[in-house]
């Protein structure tokens, strides 16, 4: 936190200390639970609350309550993709007309691991068309450089060495409001999303693979299909 801006934080635990915010974890044993942190955290004036995940109904409604009243917040849902953010929402009780008046974005990460740059060689099985399928209906652009696991003393013989992130971005745009209601539609929220913009973790890892990064199975055991 600065002068300017006070950040808050209930976290469960703290994974990371960072001397710019005001940091909290969970205290199960004093009854210090996430909903119980933010409703202290209301109370310090802060400019911007990062919940680490919403688990419950209660915690999901102190949430929304801090949004309501002008805060910044962040947190964290267990969910297939971005879109499912919303119906995870709405599973726990949030109603639909709170979500869509708070909710103004949900980014979906995947890890996938990547290839060792010691001992990774070129995939001549993959082509164009083959990454192409995977990713109905979108349509791959670009040359395909992909590469396969070989194994290394490196890598431990394992072929992959590091991980990295797949991401998955969902802006929730007035389009995107208009399709939150208490009997959502996944296929026409996604379908709506994909119009604007949105590109599916799928998407996302398949142009890794092309580039070389990852290979097709690491992406397709780590992320959904596209579902539409």
């Amino acid at each position: 936190a600065t002068d300017e801006v006070n950040v808050c934080t209930i976290e469960d635990p703290i994974e990371m200390i960072e001397a710019a915010f005001n940091q909290t974890q969970v205290q199960p044993a004093i009854d210090l639970g996430f909903a119980e942190g933010v409703r202290a955290l209301m109370r310090q004036d802060p400019d911007i609350i990062m919940v680490g995940e919403i688990r419950d109904l209660e915690t999901a409604e102190m949430a929304i309550q801090s949004s309501l009243t002008g805060h910044l917040v962040f947190s964290t849902l267990h969910t297939n993709d971005a879109a499912s953010a919303i119906t995870r929402l709405t599973d726990l009780g949030v109603p639909s007309y709170l979500i869509s008046a708070t909710v103004i974005g949900v980014l979906a990460q995947r890890l996938v691991r990547t290839l060792c740059p010691h001992c990774k060689q070129p995939d001549t099985t993959l082509d164009e068309g083959t990454l192409a399928d995977a990713i109905k209906p979108w349509r791959m652009n670009g040359k395909v450089n992909a590469y396969k696991p070989v194994g290394c003393l490196d890598c431990r013989m394992t072929g992959f060495k590091g991980r990295v992130g797949l991401y998955e971005l969902l802006p929730v745009s007035e389009h995107i409001r208009g399709a939150m209601h208490p009997t959502v539609d996944m296929a026409a929220l996604r379908r709506t999303a994909a119009k604007e913009g949105l590109r599916p973790l799928r998407l996302s890892g398949v142009m890794k693979v092309a580039e070389g990064v990852t290979t097709l199975d690491e992406v397709l055991r780590n992320t959904p299909q596209w579902e539409n």
